[in-house]
């Protein structure tokens, strides 16, 4: 049994030890906002905040984040870092497809809620970890730097 903190709920899930959380979010909940992209934590789709820490939920285990919180895209409307990324993403129109934005979303509100003062090193580093066939890397980035840059006026 697992307990995890999901939507401001407690929930207790009995699950095989192999049970990875990626499934657990789309199955055993009503959120569709994580992605499953290559199914072995490369592409970077389907990464959630544990703890507001970055991680790909298709190569996490449940048993190891038993009690932990967890926040999906759906989570950032309701969080005030995930709102500045948001706006900024929607000021630069960094998205095209959309399919892995809400994967990079994650790993950079991770990022800035940890230092909202960022180099941009870091956001290029951070964001290599994510695969984009679509060509939005520049407004992407430049977002991403919008975002840094408004949060750590208030940081």
């Amino acid at each position: 049994m697992v307990t995890l903190r999901h939507k401001n709920k407690v929930v207790s899930v009995d699950a095989p030890a192999h049970a990875q959380l990626y499934h657990f979010i789309r199955n055993s909940s009503d959120d569709l906002s994580v992605r499953y992209g290559c199914g072995t934590g490369h592409c970077g789709a389907c990464t959630v905040l544990v703890n507001d820490q970055a991680q790909n939920s298709c190569s996490t285990p449940l048993w190891s984040i038993d009690s932990a919180e967890i926040k999906t895209p759906q989570d950032l409307i309701d969080d005030p870092v995930g709102q500045v990324i948001l706006n900024a993403f929607l000021s630069e129109q960094a998205a095209q497809c959309g399919f892995c934005i809400n994967g990079i979303l994650m790993r950079l509100t991770g990022l800035l809620k940890a230092n909202a003062h960022a180099t941009d090193e870091h956001i290029t580093e951070i964001l290599m970890r994510h695969l984009c066939r679509c060509g939005a890397h520049t407004r992407i980035i430049r977002a991403a730097k919008l975002a840094r840059d408004q949060l750590s006026q208030t940081h």
